[in-house]
């Protein structure tokens, strides 16, 4: 009866000794911040009175009898030294002086000067030390250097051969040894007295120096060597000299401003940018495929896994992005295993992973024709889309643009071999500037985004840089096995019903139909099969009852809902249901590298207009298509179940045999733009695109900006 009380007690003592080892931390790290300042204010007080009693050193101190005081002081007199071995005694000294006031004011102004004087004269002797001791140490490495180096040991003879030369011509034994000595870096040597003015090629900017700092020390260069002579010197020694010789010539001194002009009068060499990657061997199976994957900071992409739990509010987003992004797994549907519980927001995780798994993924980037930024921008979106501080929603995209454009590899081609993947559409970026308050942030406005390729569930038709890739579905296969057994168990399937629906109503839309979809729905029960996902309904957010709705449907109604596209679109065409769409937007003017271009192939078109205004009837249309046709679009469908589909990223390349997935799909698709836009550079198009960015989706679909039948569907207002 007693333990409960007893763990109670220790409880509350740990508590209390936990109290009391916070506030001794507390005061620990205040004594320690004190010590800090109290340090700083030390050192400053310490280092003010070292500077004033410089001033005032004994050695500074002049004491002399009155007496023995001249009375020159002429200006450019030097300053008296006493030596240490003459002693004064004070002693002798009278005590006291008639002194006039006029008088004292010249002694002490005379102190003054000699020591103003005298501290000068120590500066500029401790400026030669310093030069002295710097050139001693070249001399020092490059003796080194050429103990090591045989060509320079080559070099160093054919100087001497020279130097026998400059002795019979010379009568100055002592300069010629010096010239000798020294004459081995005539290129390199910093100017310790002057900064550097302006920007010149290396050699002659070196030369430059070279003649102020000869100048300055009134010594000249040597010419023991012809400017033949040098130039072989330099082309057998690369590495940079650390010398510099000095002489008395003036015939030198000129050779050697003729030679610095000649180098001046030389052409800068402009570093021309690397468009093309590296080439590569003519055999190699990854060249022109080759892509280099950013390491950008962890706060961009992994601390947003790890932070899962600041995502969202209502959904449990650590649960969502394991495995991978694929979320948790779920049993096996028609006999085949492959099944999670995807959610279509965790794309960026997906595609991340796959390109781990990416057979051309290079860790050089000058072999890669593109450059993959693993950065997680719906996920960082989704953290601040209803809070309180919209300003935050833009904060990491920054950062991100940043760090982008001072890497050596956005520099190449200004980013526009960069692209980077968003798990939402592109209205969710598409905020402008002078609305803080609207929803999703401005990634897709910003200069930097419009240069990159950006890969979105959708895309918006008005803009050069944005391209849709589909929706993650809830398979992903493993196995070459898996996908072929899914594909024949598709075709065998027994469907009961001719079209079904599976959304919700958008009363607040006043152009959408799906309200005129689900009345005719409700009005074809045999025909028909309708999932209405009303405030309540679970069915809806149940993967093995949404693809049982699928799987039981020849045709699966397609229409618009908040946007142009659906998740749902790559479910049905998942559970081998040939999609029915009401607008051009919704897969054709969007997914162009998926789907056919043909699209009678796989699809059935019903323009939404007829059905908004009761002109058609959805049964009636899709009663008169032939059963053989059927069939063949139904094959079209189950063959592009593959490419519509992310494989699992745990997989290798060679488990899921001859298939693409939608991730081999899309970057496909980049390194072919990215490729168009580098050609358009090598040509010199002042214009990367000739074409105005409000016919981008004409563009894209059909080559050209032609007047078509769909121009209504994309007209802004």
């Amino acid at each position: 009866m007693r333990k409960p009380h007893r763990r109670g007690g220790t409880m509350a003592m740990e508590k209390s000794s936990s109290k009391y080892r916070t506030q001794f931390w507390y005061v620990a790290m205040a004594s320690f911040l004190l010590w800090l300042v109290l340090l700083y204010l030390s050192s400053s007080s310490a280092k003010t009175v070292h500077n004033h009693a410089r001033l005032f050193r004994q050695e500074n101190v002049i004491d002399l009898p009155i007496e023995n005081v001249p009375q020159n002081h002429e200006s450019d007199e030097a300053p008296v030294v006493v030596s240490e071995d003459i002693s004064v005694d004070n002693s002798s000294l009278p005590v006291s002086v008639d002194i006039s006031p006029d008088d004292q004011m010249s002694e002490d102004k005379k102190v003054v000067t000699d020591l103003v004087e005298e501290l000068e004269k120590e500066r500029v002797e401790n400026e030669k030390k310093r030069v002295d001791s710097v050139i001693t140490i070249g001399r020092s490495s490059r003796a080194r250097r050429g103990h090591r180096e045989p060509r320079k040991a080559r070099s160093s003879g054919r100087l001497e051969a020279e130097k026998k030369k400059v002795r019979q011509k010379d009568d100055d034994e002592s300069n010629v040894e010096n010239s000798d000595e020294n004459h081995q870096a005539l290129d390199k040597e910093p100017n310790f007295f002057e900064p550097r003015k302006d920007v010149e090629p290396k050699k002659a900017q070196v030369d430059d120096n070279d003649d102020d700092l000869e100048s300055k020390r009134g010594k000249e260069l040597p010419n023991d060597l012809s400017s033949d002579d040098v130039e072989d010197d330099n082309t057998s020694e690369p590495e940079p000299k650390t010398q510099r010789k000095f002489s008395s010539n003036n015939n030198n001194n000129s050779e050697a401003k003729n030679r610095v002009i000649s180098k001046r009068n030389q052409p800068k060499r402009v570093g021309k940018v690397m468009l093309r990657p590296r080439e590569t061997r003519s055999n190699d199976p990854c060249k022109g495929k080759y892509v280099y994957m950013h390491e950008v900071p962890a706060l961009f992409n992994e601390e947003l896994l790890k932070n899962c739990w600041t995502l969202s509010r209502w959904t449990d987003m650590c649960e969502l992005t394991s495995n991978f992004g694929l979320g948790p797994r779920l049993p096996n549907m028609e006999g085949v295993s492959g099944w999670y519980a995807t959610n279509q927001f965790t794309l960026e995780v997906i595609f991340h992973n796959r390109m781990k798994q990416y057979k051309c993924l290079t860790k050089d980037s000058s072999l890669a024709s593109a450059v993959y930024v693993p950065y997680y921008p719906g996920l960082d979106l989704m953290r601040f889309l209803w809070g309180p501080f919209p300003f935050m929603r833009d904060a990491a995209a920054l950062d991100l643009m940043k760090w982008l454009r001072e890497s050596p590899e956005w520099k190449r081609m200004d980013g526009r071999d960069h692209f980077m993947v968003a798990g939402r559409t592109t209205w969710d970026f598409m905020r402008t500037p002078e609305n803080e308050s609207d929803w999703g942030n401005r990634l897709m406005i910003l200069p930097e985004v419009r240069n990159m390729t950006m890969l979105l569930i959708e895309s918006s038709p008005w803009n050069y840089h944005g391209f849709a890739v589909p929706y993650p579905t809830y398979f992903h296969p493993s196995t070459y096995a898996e996908i072929i057994q899914w594909q024949m168990r598709m075709r065998r399937i027994n469907r009961r019903y001719l079209f079904s629906f599976v959304g919700a109503p958008r009363p607040n839309l006043g152009d959408s139909i799906r309200t005129e979809i689900m009345d005719q729905c409700k009005a074809s029960t045999r025909k028909c099969k309708l999932l209405e996902c009303v405030s309540g309904s679970q069915k809806c957010y149940k993967p093995d009852q949404i693809m049982k709705f699928f799987l039981s449907s020849t045709f699966c109604l397609q229409p618009p809902g908040d946007s142009y596209t659906r998740r749902s679109t790559f479910d049905s065409i998942l559970a081998g249901c040939i999609p029915v769409f009401f607008h051009p937007g919704s897969a054709y003017a969007q997914y162009i590298w998926h789907l056919p271009k043909d699209i009678a192939k796989y699809s059935v078109f019903i323009p939404e207009k007829n059905v908004k205004e009761g002109k058609v009837s959805i049964e009636n249309v899709l009663s008169r298509i032939p059963r053989t046709k059927i069939f063949a679009m139904r094959e079209q469908v189950i063959r592009l179940i593959p490419r519509l589909m992310y494989f699992n990223p745990s997989s290798k390349s060679e488990d899921t045999g001859r298939f693409e997935d939608a991730f081999d799909v899309a970057v496909e698709g980049v390194l072919e733009r990215v490729e168009g836009l580098r050609k358009r550079i090598e040509e010199g198009k002042e214009e990367i695109f000739d074409f105005p960015e409000q016919y981008s989706w004409k563009y894209n679909v059909f080559g050209n900006v032609e007047r078509h039948e769909w121009d209504p569907y994309f007209d802004r207002p």
